[in-house]
């Protein structure tokens, strides 16, 4: 039973949210200047993180962590976009997704698994408000009326559990308190998108806090359907997304707080639009009359996405002087159903039409997920700066049920269902973990930490029809491991101003099952565990006037059977790989310099190689046609020995100005973000058609902010993609040159108010 699906609890809180629904929306990355406190502090901000589950300033924790405001936050999803916003905005991240506005792929250092399906498992962790969030579609939440976003790089084995090999991203949302406070913002902006966002907070009694936060997107169908016998105006490219939080903080003493958190997502979209044959042949260049408004398909009509979400958690803390004692339970719930049309095209080569180019053949599929449930639970037991030894120690429970439909059906019978192959996967783990921090002196520390892992999974299929005709048949699996994983940091204070590190870690994912192929062969795919060795050394200083800030670091990597799923190529399968190694190296820069108290520079570079290195594996090449720049074996795979990590570009960068000037009872703000991230290849093979080129997208935002009695107010102008760059950002290659593309340009206008 769903405990938040569709409750009488359930709606009669989505509906109470939705009753005070006006949104609450983007703003912009400026200092901290409200009503209450209009005296501005210039300077580098101290930032506060929880990278190691307590307090702590950025500068101090030996790990290399990039932290986003709110205002941050905001600025980068003023466009409505997602998650994927956050791509290439901090050193080393990369997010895509072949899915639509949801199931988001994270890549931290070049980590990450191309994998679309609703089984695959990531080497990134997403928790949210402390709670893990295993399964990808659940990584789709999304981000509003969040205090700070923290990306932690590299292997994250002891305090964070599962599958951590490659780095975490940590959200979490704004507490309730005492004192009152209310955001609401309203935008307006290119392809009659709206965004309305709200958040209330205060009092209810003297021990007894709420906050309630809400989210209302929206966007109108811009794409064109021009396939013959198919036309039609305005028929994808559309949302429409729901989203809500409840908090209630309760403090009856010094001592204890309990922290409940109920939250929702409906979002009705379409499914990731491919487009049939936009790459020319023998480059990764877009056909030369390529339309980003103008699409040529024959199921447009039958594209639809629609996502459910909901959970709820409770965080108890105790205090008891030396030491804190605290429980985080978490259930999660999740549904969807998508269909798209993955050829990207109309006809096929069989019948008297196709287009536009050649298809092969017509794929029209989907996947549902009607049944998903997750489990968590972390009790852990912390010291209180007992002074030169501290400690943490704890244990975590994580249980997942899902089922997947995988779908199939008849393009050419208006889209009849053909094909289902129903999965179901029990998934259950357990650790133990412990840290401890020892000063060696008044400049030097030392933590270490180790965590036992144990995992299981199990599995079975069942081909209930199959679009070939095939008779129905079922199999199962099971695969489990046990590792432990840790870390171990050295901190050395230079001097006030300048924080050095060296780390080593390990990290370890679980193994994995992939089913998919069930509905086509009969044949799932395992793949053992992976572990990751990481060292990397870093400093962090601000400058003596607290006017410059500068972090960097040095890394290396190696990944010890590392998974990999060989996604599509010549008979469309997915299958689960074991590669011998695979090694990685770079460095990150990130930094902020305030040229003058009025303008403000933040910027930040990584170089990132990565390498797989194992002569015993090929891979499926393209079946669209593509020039594949591997060597092939006997058996027409391709050999992707020395090839690059997919998706991994070498070069990752961020600029961002803003510039401020008092005018009468509030100032002026001008702010342009710009990130760039090299070439990257789109799967494990290597051709010239299935190569993304450099990507470079900027951002502008001009406003204006002013102040009265108990409230703030803005507004502002603002643009995203502003030189409406195009560049593929992915592909499908079992059947033509089909490929997608990053979000067109985008303007808007936007007022937002603060209350207190």
């Amino acid at each position: 039973m769903k405990m938040f699906g569709r409750t009488t609890l359930a709606t009669s809180v989505q509906a109470a949210l939705m009753a005070t629904a006006f949104g609450y929306s983007t703003a912009s990355v400026a200092e901290e200047s409200t009503a209450k406190n209009k005296q501005e502090v210039v300077g580098i901000e101290v930032i506060e993180v929880t990278a190691r589950k307590r307090t702590e300033n950025v500068q101090e924790v030996p790990i290399a962590i990039s932290a986003l405001s709110t205002k941050k936050m905001e600025v980068l999803g003023s466009s409505g976009m997602d998650v994927r916003a956050l791509s290439a905005k901090v050193p080393s991240l990369l997010i895509e997704s072949s899915f639509g506005r949801t199931f988001p792929r994270f890549y931290i250092r070049g980590l990450g698994n191309t994998d679309f399906d609703l089984l695959a498992s990531q080497p990134v962790s997403l928790v949210y408000d402390d709670v893990v969030l295993e399964n990808s579609l659940t990584k789709g939440m999304p981000m509003f009326d969040i205090e700070r976003v923290e990306v932690l790089r590299g292997p994250q084995g002891t305090l964070f559990g599962r599958n951590t090999t490659a780095g975490i991203i940590k959200v979490q949302s704004k507490k309730p308190a005492q004192d009152f406070d209310a955001k609401l913002s309203a935008s307006i902006g290119s392809y009659g998108s709206t965004d309305f966002r709200l958040a209330v907070g205060g009092g209810l009694t003297d021990t007894l806090s709420a906050r309630v936060s809400l989210l209302q997107q929206d966007r109108d169908d811009w794409l064109d359907n021009k396939a013959p016998g198919f036309e039609e105006n305005n028929q994808l490219g559309g949302y429409g997304e729901t989203a809500g939080r409840v908090q209630l903080l309760w403090q009856p003493n010094d001592e204890f707080e309990a922290l409940f958190n109920y939250h929702f997502r409906d979002a009705d979209a379409d499914a990731r639009v491919f487009r049939a044959n936009i790459i020319k042949p023998g480059t990764n260049d877009l056909v030369s009359d390529f339309d980003r408004e103008v699409i040529y398909q024959d199921a447009a009509s039958r594209n639809e996405q629609t996502v459910d979400m909901s959970g709820a958690n409770l965080k108890l803390t105790y205090n008891f002087g030396d030491y804190t004692l605290t429980s985080i339970s978490g259930y999660e719930s999740a549904e969807m159903f998508s269909v798209g049309d993955i050829d990207g095209g109309y006809g096929a080569s069989f019948l008297p039409y196709m287009g536009p180019g050649f298809i092969p053949f017509p794929s029209e599929t989907g996947a549902e997920m009607p049944d998903h449930e997750q489990l968590t639970q972390e009790l852990r037991i912390s010291s209180n700066e007992l002074g030169q030894l501290d400690y943490q120690f704890g244990f975590f429970y994580f249980d997942e049920d899902l089922t997947i439909n995988n779908l199939s059906f008849n393009t050419l019978a208006n889209g009849e269902q053909n094909g289902i192959a129903v999965q179901n996967m029990q998934t259950t783990a357990w650790a133990i973990f412990a840290s401890l921090d020892y000063e060696l002196s008044d400049k030097a520390s030392i933590n270490g930490g180790l965590r036992y892992s144990n995992d299981e999974r199990d599995w079975d299929g069942t081909l209930v029809q199959s679009p070939f005709g095939a008779p129905s048949f079922s199999e199962d699996a099971s695969v489990d491991d046990s590792q432990i994983s840790g870390d171990l940091s050295l901190s050395y204070t230079l001097s006030d101003e300048t924080n050095l590190y060296a780390r080593v870690a390990r990290g370890y994912r679980a193994p994995s099952i992939q089913g998919r192929n069930l509905l086509f062969s009969g044949n799932a795919t395992t793949a053992d565990s992976e572990t990751v060795a990481s060292v990397e050394t870093g400093f962090k200083t601000v400058s003596e006037d607290n006017m410059a800030r500068l972090d960097g670091s040095v890394f290396y990597y190696q990944v010890s059977d590392q998974q990999l799923t060989a996604v599509g190529g010549v008979g469309n399968l997915a299958r689960l790989l074991n590669a011998d190694k695979a090694v990685g190296y770079g460095f990150e820069f990130d930094g902020e310099l305030f040229v003058t108290p009025d303008l403000v520079l933040t910027g930040n570079v990584s170089y990132n190689n990565t390498e797989l290195q194992d002569g015993s594996i090929g891979v499926a090449p393209c079946g669209g046609g593509c020039t594949v720049t591997d060597s092939l074996r006997g058996d027409g795979q391709a050999i992707i020995d020395g090839n690059p990590l997919p998706q991994s570009p070498e070069w990752i960068g961020n600029l961002a100005l803003r510039w401020t000037k008092e005018i009468g009872e509030g100032e002026m703000y001008v702010y342009s973000d710009w990130s760039y991230r090299s070439k990257v290849n789109f799967f494990l093979y290597e051709s010239k058609e299935f190569t993304g080129d450099a990507l470079l997208e900027g951002g502008i935002r001009v406003g204006y902010q002013w102040f009265a009695e108990g409230a703030d107010y803005e507004v502002a102008v603002y643009g995203r993609n502003i030189t409406d760059e195009e560049q593929l950002t992915g592909a499908i290659d079992f059947n033509n040159l089909t490929g997608y593309v990053n979000e067109p340009v985008f303007w808007g206008v936007e007022f937002k108010a603060e209350f207190y």
